[in-house]
């Protein structure tokens, strides 16, 4: 259909920044410090001052942001970490790399986050296989934070450590805490589609830690020392270029604004489609910057339903059609207990719709009407 909504609409925060981006691209072409420039650092700052971490390390994207803590904890062959196995690959396939064993968890069906029960039976798991557990990464999938007040006292008594897998959740709060701010270390990336994208690829991480933070400095630039000719560690190039920075620099200023348009177009969903559908609840205490708008319809056929919706101009996703534990690459990993069913189910069950801050009443009133059509056969 011509009149097809978008599924995100970058164009329309495109044309609210105007000529800012563009100013601030040009600024970088004229002072050629293409990489590592000033505006990288800003950025960093300017991170740091809206979410309270002491320490942000900018880098090349949400993957290099995960597996450069990983580095810097000395994961090794033998470690087992936790991973929800509900969620994009990126978040296990960091811990491949490094020659250790993600053991996958279950997720909760309310928040699609990790679940605490499966969460200590993956321990019991890892266990029986003559792992050594080291660290969870919890997933704040869809823009909701996982269920921390479960995740941190199980970790405080194991001795593990947490890196939040923030991809998805930079914005949000819980229980009076920014994300960026829980864990040993938060990471996150910057793709063009996330709540705060840059227009490229783009990630940084969080932490408090004044020693992790040294470590990561050097590893994002090959494990460099006093200078880029002396390593003093195995390190990689996970650098953020300046273009990426300088175009963040100027999202980041009406970010707030966009969260609060999202929570608000996310609740028009809720209210609209709540009695026909299985919607989205936050954890009281929580706030999300939905990522992905994700509702359920169990017991309906979710190709007719997407297939009815494309017939009325209107856009879906699936996040994700198959979890890690059941994916070629990583179905020989262990799977915490006897099972992963919720993720499994889940799996078959959710829809994303569009979901961008500028998704007008009209346009989202379609949305809402259109599904409420195709549920009852009209």
């Amino acid at each position: 259909m011509s009149n097809a909504i978008p599924f995100i609409d970058l164009g329309a925060q495109r044309r609210r920044l105007g000529a800012s981006v563009n100013d601030a691209i040009m600024r970088v072409v004229d002072h050629g410090g293409y990489i590592m420039g000033p505006e990288v650092f800003a950025l960093e700052a300017d991170l740091a001052a809206f979410c309270g971490a002491k320490h942000v390390i900018s880098c090349a994207n949400g993957t290099d942001a995960l597996v450069l803590v990983l580095m810097a904890k000395n994961v090794r062959p033998g470690d087992a970490i936790f991973c929800p196995s509900f969620t994009f690959a990126a978040t296990a396939e960091v811990v491949a790399w490094l020659g250790a064993t993600p053991v996958f968890v279950d997720v909760r069906d309310d928040t699609f986050n990790m679940d605490i029960e499966s969460l200590e039976a993956g321990l019991r798991t890892a266990r029986e296989n003559g792992l050594r557990p080291v660290g969870v990464i919890p997933v704040d999938l869809f823009g909701q934070p996982a269920d921390y007040d479960g995740i941190e006292p199980f970790c405080e008594r194991e001795g593990l450590w947490i890196l939040s897998d923030a991809a998805q959740s930079f914005g949000a709060t819980y229980k009076g805490r920014r994300i960026g701010t829980i864990g040993e270390a938060t990471s996150t990336s910057f793709f063009p589609a996330k709540p705060l994208g840059c227009y490229g690829d783009g990630g940084a991480i969080f932490t408090d830690s004044d020693a992790l933070a040294e470590v990561l400095v050097s590893l994002r630039i090959h494990g460099q020392g006093t200078d880029k000719y002396e390593n003093v560690r195995v390190g990689m190039n996970g650098r953020l270029d300046t273009m990426q920075a300088a175009v963040l620099i100027e999202k980041l200023k009406i970010f707030p604004d966009e969260i609060v348009a999202r929570d608000r177009i996310a609740r028009r969903y809720n209210d609209g489609l709540r009695d026909v559908a299985l919607v989205p609840e936050l954890t009281e205490g929580a706030t999300s910057v939905w990522a992905q708008y994700t509702l359920r319809v169990p017991g309906f056929d979710r190709g007719a339903f997407q297939a009815g919706l494309k017939d009325k101009g209107v856009p879906t996703a699936i996040y994700y059609p198959k979890p890690l534990h059941q994916q070629i690459a990583y179905k020989h990993h262990p799977v915490a207990g006897t099972g992963l069913p919720v993720s499994e189910r889940l799996s078959q069950e959710v829809v994303s719709l569009p979901m961008h801050p500028y998704l007008e009443t009209e346009m989202q009133d379609r949305v809402i009407n259109s599904v409420r059509a195709v549920l009852s056969g009209s």
